[in-house]
C-alpha cells in the first residue's frame, strides 16, 4: 500500500494531464439523478418498515401495561393520607372526630336497644358514599374534586352526627326534667 502512494506522489504530472470525455460530467450528473431516486425509494420503504415495527412495539407496550396486575410498588391512592401529609392530618382529625361522636352515641342510654343499632346502621351507611369516593380517588389520584367531596363527606358526618347528639341530650333533658317535675308532685 506504502508503494502505491509513493508511485502515485512521484507520477502526479502524468496522471493530471488527461482530462475526462466530452458529456462525462453530463453522464456523471444522471447517474447521480438515477441513484438519489433509487435511494428515495428505499429510504421511503424503508421508513415505512421502522414506522410499521415502531408502532407495533408502542401498542405491544400497551397492551402488556394494560393487562398486567399493577405491582406492589404501584401507588394505589385510597385515602386522604396518601395524597400528602396536610390532608393526612386533616383524614386523622376527622376519624379521630366521627370516632368520638360514635362513642357519645354508644353511650346514650336507649330504651330501644333496637333504635340504637338502627341508628348506628344509618351512619355506618353513609360510609358507602365514602367507599364510592375512596374507588373516585383511585381512578382519578389526586383530582381536587375528589378530594374536596371527601372532606365534605367527613364534615357532612360530623354534622349529622352532631345534630343526633344535640337531639338525644334533649330527650335524655326532657326525660330528666319529667322525672324531677313526677318526683315533684309525689312529695307534695
Amino acid at each position: 500500500m506504502e508503494e502505491l502512494r509513493k508511485y502515485i506522489q512521484q507520477n502526479r504530472n502524468v496522471f493530471d494531464t488527461e482530462e475526462p470525455s466530452d458529456g462525462h460530467m453530463e453522464r456523471f450528473a444522471q447517474k447521480l439523478g438515477q441513484t438519489h431516486t433509487n435511494r428515495s425509494r428505499f429510504s421511503f420503504g424503508y421508513l415505512l418498515k421502522v414506522a410499521a415495527i415502531t408502532l407495533l412495539i408502542v401498542l405491544s407496550g400497551l397492551w402488556v401495561y394494560e393487562h398486567t396486575p399493577y405491582s406492589e410498588s404501584t401507588v394505589k391512592l385510597t385515602s386522604l393520607s396518601d395524597i400528602s401529609p396536610e390532608y393526612q392530618e386533616v383524614e386523622q382529625y376527622y376519624v379521630r372526630t366521627v370516632n368520638n361522636k360514635y362513642n357519645e352515641i354508644r353511650q346514650f342510654d336507649f330504651q330501644d336497644k333496637t333504635q340504637q343499632q338502627m341508628l348506628l346502621n344509618e351512619l355506618e351507611a353513609m360510609d358507602s358514599i365514602y367507599d364510592e369516593l375512596r374507588q373516585d380517588l383511585q381512578g382519578n389520584p389526586g383530582d381536587e374534586r375528589v378530594i374536596n367531596a371527601m372532606i365534605q363527606h367527613y364534615q357532612t358526618k360530623v354534622k349529622v352526627m352532631n345534630q343526633i347528639i344535640n337531639q338525644l341530650q334533649n330527650v335524655k333533658n326532657v326525660k330528666s326534667e319529667n322525672i324531677h317535675n313526677h318526683e315533684n308532685t309525689k312529695t307534695i
